[in-house]
This record gives C-alpha cells, sequence and structure tokens, in this order.
C-alpha cells in the first residue's frame, strides 16, 4: 500500500476532471458551499500527479465560488494508471450512494439541529414539515423520515429527495 501524500496547494493548480460522470446542480453545491463556510475543508480532494481532480470536483467548484485560493489535496498514488485512477472516482461516488439512511435516527437528529437553529439548507436537507417540528415536544411520539412527503424518485433506485433551494 503507498503511503498517502496530502498537501495545500493553489486551487489554480488544480484541473476539474474533464471525463467526470458525477454531476453536480447549483442546489449541490450551495449545499456543498454550507458546509465549507460552516465546517471548513475536513476532508481531501482526491487529484492525480497531474492535478486532475478525480475525487471532489463538487467541492472544488465550491470552494472556487466562495473565492477559496488553496485547498488540502490526498494524491493518488504515482503508479496508478488512468484506468486505477477512474474506477476510484467512480467507486467514490457510487459507495456513499449505496448506503442507507436509519430513518428515525436522522429525523430525530435533524430535528435536534434544527430546534437549536441550524439552518438545515446549509447541509443539503430540507426545511422540516412544521407537523414534524411540533413533534419535538411530545418525545413519546415516534418520529419517521417516511412521514415526510417527497418531491422527487430516483426511477432507479428508488431515492426519494426534496429540492433545497
Amino acid at each position: 500500500m503507498n503511503k498517502l501524500r496530502i498537501e495545500t496547494i493553489a486551487i489554480s493548480n488544480l484541473i476539474s476532471d474533464p471525463d467526470n460522470a458525477r454531476k453536480h446542480s447549483k442546489k449541490n453545491i450551495d449545499s456543498i458551499i454550507g458546509s465549507l463556510k460552516k465546517f471548513g475543508q475536513r476532508k481531501p480532494i482526491v487529484a492525480t500527479a497531474g492535478n486532475i481532480v478525480i475525487a471532489g470536483n463538487g467541492t472544488l467548484a465550491a470552494a472556487k465560488e466562495i473565492g477559496w485560493t488553496e485547498i488540502v489535496v490526498a494524491y493518488t498514488p504515482n503508479d496508478w494508471t488512468f484506468e486505477e485512477a477512474r474506477a476510484y472516482a467512480l467507486a467514490d461516488n457510487r459507495t456513499a450512494e449505496l448506503g442507507d439512511w436509519d430513518s428515525d435516527k436522522l429525523a430525530m437528529q435533524l430535528i435536534e439541529l434544527d430546534s437549536v437553529g441550524w439552518e438545515l439548507a446549509d447541509i443539503g436537507f430540507p426545511k422540516l414539515d412544521p407537523s414534524i417540528g411540533d413533534m419535538r415536544q411530545d418525545s413519546t411520539h415516534e418520529i419517521n423520515v417516511g412521514d415526510w412527503t417527497f418531491e422527487h424518485r430516483c426511477p432507479k433506485c428508488g431515492f426519494e429527495f426534496n429540492d433545497v433551494r
């Protein structure tokens, strides 16, 4: 296993992957911006030795939009082939999608954050339905994400979501 090489470099030295299979909507970039502003960069983006970003293109776009001039990068091993870098880029995006939420824990955590004033849209979640917000006063009521109304459903995987504006 190759040692992980991490550096802080000028954003202007990085190249967004022109063949990135992952698309980033304005809403997605805005959520990443919200996260970067609240928490800073907590994980490096990944680039090849030629400074092509293969994981973290959305983070790079968001960082540029908020005016950052430097970003932390983890580099792929020097002996990786183009195909290895491409496979890693796809795996990095896909493995995150394959995880499931524990809907009860998610709902409770969102309610807790909302109750102390967090702007949920800043971390990529829709505003809570007021009827769910009222339930936080009743700790005996079970809250389930299944109670929420979702605007969209992915035809391939069934993931349900709302637009975050």
